[in-house]
Order: C-alpha cells, then sequence, then structure tokens
C-alpha cells in the first residue's frame, strides 16, 4: 500500500488550465472520492496518478517516490475505466489473467490469484464464459477482478458504474466498498454522482473546473470527510453541489448590531455557529443558505426555534417516502421537504413554510466563502 501527495500539481493544455496548484495527500489505505461536475478535471487527476498523461507543473509523490518521469507500468497502480475493457474473444479467467501472462509469473501462481480474485467477487462458475455471455455487473466484477490480480499499492476508478443501471449500481456500490475495506488499499474513485461520494469515500475532494470569471488560486474547492462537507461546506459551490436536493442560497442582510439575519421577508436570529463571523460583519449584505430537510410544514415539524416563509406552490415531487416541494417566496424558488401521505398542496396554493434557524448558513456574496 501507498499514500499518494499531491504538491502543487498544475495540467494545461495549450492554453487551456485544466488543473491549478492542487495540493492535498491521500493516506495509505484510504478510500478517497474526487467528485464534481463534468470538465472539472477529476478524470485528469487520475490519468496523471496513473501516468496516462503529463504532469504541466507539480509533483505527484506515490509512496516515498516522485512518480512524475515514471513509466505507467512501473507505478504499482491498477485501474478500472468507465468501460469493462475487456477483451471479447477471451474467457474471464484469460482475461483476469491478462496482465500476469504479460507480466510472466508463473503459471501456478496466476492459477491462485485468479481463483482467489474468482472467489472474492463470486464469479468462480462464470470462469469459462465469454464476456458477451455476462451480465453489466458480472462484467465489471471481471474488470474489477483483473485489478485485484495485481495485488497493487493503488486502485484507480474512473466512474466504473456510469454504465450500470441504477439497481446494479447500488449493489455494486456496495460491493466496492466492501471489497476496499477487506483489502485495505489506497484507493481513488472518480465520479460525478454525489450520492456515490458520500456513501463510498472516507473523504471526499470536489473540484470545479478552472474559470476565467471566476479566477481561483485552486479548483480543489474542498476535501474532508463526507458530513464535514455537508454540514460545514467551505463555500457555496460546495454547499450547493453536495446534498440532493440543492442547499438553497438567497441574498441575506445581517442587522447592525449583527444578532439577526433578514431574509425573505423575515427575520431570523443568527444561529450560534456564525454569530463572532455575523459581528465582524454587521450590517452588510450574506447569502443565506438552508438544506431542503430544514424547511418543512410546521404541523409535521418540532424544531426548537423556527421562521415562518410563505409563497407560492411551483412544483410538488413525489418520492414516495417524502415529497420535495418547490414553492416561490417574492423572487426566489425555495425548496422544501413534505411528508408525502399527508395533505399535499397544489400548484398556484399559497403555503406556509418554516425553516429551522439554527441550521441556516451564512457566505460571504464576494468571495462565496463560508463566514468564518
Amino acid at each position: 500500500m501507498a499514500s499518494i501527495r499531491f504538491d502543487k500539481i498544475g495540467k494545461q493544455f495549450g492554453e487551456t488550465e485544466i488543473i491549478k496548484n492542487l495540493e492535498f495527500s491521500v493516506n495509505d489505505g484510504e478510500f478517497m472520492v474526487f467528485v464534481g461536475p463534468s470538465g472539472c478535471g477529476k478524470s485528469t487527476v487520475l490519468r496523471m496518478i496513473a501516468g496516462l498523461e503529463t504532469i504541466s507543473s507539480g509533483e505527484i509523490w506515490i509512496g516515498d517516490r516522485v512518480v512524475n518521469n515514471v513509466h505507467p507500468k512501473d507505478r504499482d497502480i491498477a485501474m478500472v475505466f468507465q468501460s469493462y475493457a475487456l477483451y471479447p474473444h477471451m474467457s474471464v479467467y484469460d482475461n483476469i489473467a491478462f496482465g500476469l501472462k504479460i507480466r510472466k509469473l508463473p503459471d501456478a501462481d496466476i492459477r491462485k490469484r485468479v481463483k482467489d480474485a474468482a472467489e472474492l467477487l463470486g464469479l468462480v462458475n462464470f470462469l469459462d464464459r465469454k464476456p458477451k455471455a455476462l451480465s453489466g455487473g458480472q462484467r465489471q466484477r471481471v474488470a474489477l477482478g483483473r485489478a485485484i490480480v495485481r495485488n497493487p499499492s493503488v486502485f484507480l476508478f474512473d466512474e466504473p458504474l456510469s454504465n450500470l443501471d441504477a439497481e446494479l449500481r447500488v449493489q455494486m456500490r456496495a460491493e466496492i466498498s466492501k471489497l476496499q475495506r477487506r483489502l485495505n488499499t489506497t484507493t481513488v474513485y472518480v465520479t460525478h454522482d454525489q450520492v456515490e461520494a458520500m456513501t463510498m469515500g472516507q473523504r471526499i475532494a470536489v473540484l470545479s473546473a478552472c474559470d476565467k470569471n471566476k479566477p481561483r488560486a485552486t479548483n480543489l474547492m474542498q476535501c474532508g470527510s463526507p458530513m464535514d462537507l455537508y454540514d460545514r461546506p467551505d463555500n457555496i459551490f460546495v454547499a450547493r453541489f453536495i446534498g440532493t436536493p440543492n442547499m438553497n442560497i438567497v441574498p441575506a442582510r445581517l442587522s447592525d448590531d449583527g444578532s439577526t439575519v433578514n431574509s425573505l421577508g423575515g427575520s431570523m436570529p443568527v444561529s450560534a455557529q456564525f454569530k463572532q463571523a455575523a459581528q465582524a460583519m454587521r450590517g452588510r449584505e450574506v447569502m443565506l443558505g438552508i438544506r431542503p430537510e430544514h424547511i418543512g410544514a410546521a404541523h409535521e415539524i418540532d424544531w426548537p426555534q423556527t421562521q415562518a416563509i410563505q409563497g407560492q406552490v411551483e412544483m410538488v415531487e413525489l418520492l414516495g417516502h417524502e415529497a420535495i416541494l418547490h414553492f416561490k417566496v417574492g423572487g426566489q424558488i425555495m425548496v422544501g421537504r413534505l411528508h408525502s401521505h399527508g395533505h399535499l398542496p397544489a400548484p398556484g396554493d399559497t403555503v406556509t413554510m418554516q425553516m429551522k434557524c439554527e441550521a441556516i448558513h451564512l457566505f460571504d456574496p464576494v468571495t462565496e466563502l463560508r463566514l468564518r
């Protein structure tokens, strides 16, 4: 096993900057997830770790060595791609064993490694089949098996579940997580799906695309545990990206003494975690954030301190166990949650919802950073 360290990594294609000053570490044996929108550079980072992309600036360390100029085959990594990349004319056994045969390992060693991987992945009864005779989930297991038999220091996963249907994605999500815990191998997993990121990663690195209109020191927006990102987002980008539905973000103003925040036609006390920061910005414009689960109907909630907001229903999304309510307050669209088996309003109805005051987040409207 090995740790991975990014030391001010940069990547450019011509004059286009993709990765900028990426600097953080993946711990030995950790399951790290890179998440972000399309075009943010997360797969590019993975390919730089693997040696499939050159590095424009900075250094990548795997273990105790810089690997910038190390050939991919000498980096002791195994990569699972978005496509299964299986050889259609080979059996499952030969697909899993292919890399070991290229390395000219003894036949007995190859047989043992393939057998162990097949037992681990539930493929023992499929070793003689060709890929065309397998389901999507079974093909993904074969691709995993091909990586496992190499006993690498680092596993790299590039959106491996994107070709599977919803049920299989959930199943494979759990299987990959259990497999990583069992093998305890350093793992970097790339996805655009924040649900995958939240449920699989021990830590999550949230990336954004480099934007000339919003120049930032780096496109690493935040790195931390799933609940750190959810409960204490460093900035508006992370607040909106992590969580489904997105966090509501609306303009607000702090009172002259910094004790309350005024928005959506009401005045709410500043929560304890922001009191000191609010004092420093009293009387100024801020951005208020609140998650949809902290906006509910008065008869369905039991929160100690709330603020009522009234608006007109735009849409109701039924999810079975709950309903997602979209309603307009002034010119702002807000999203809240309701119990799906109670009385549900219809589009056009006027509703009064309650916001949990202690759950309010505050951000600087200029820097978009969380108030500290």
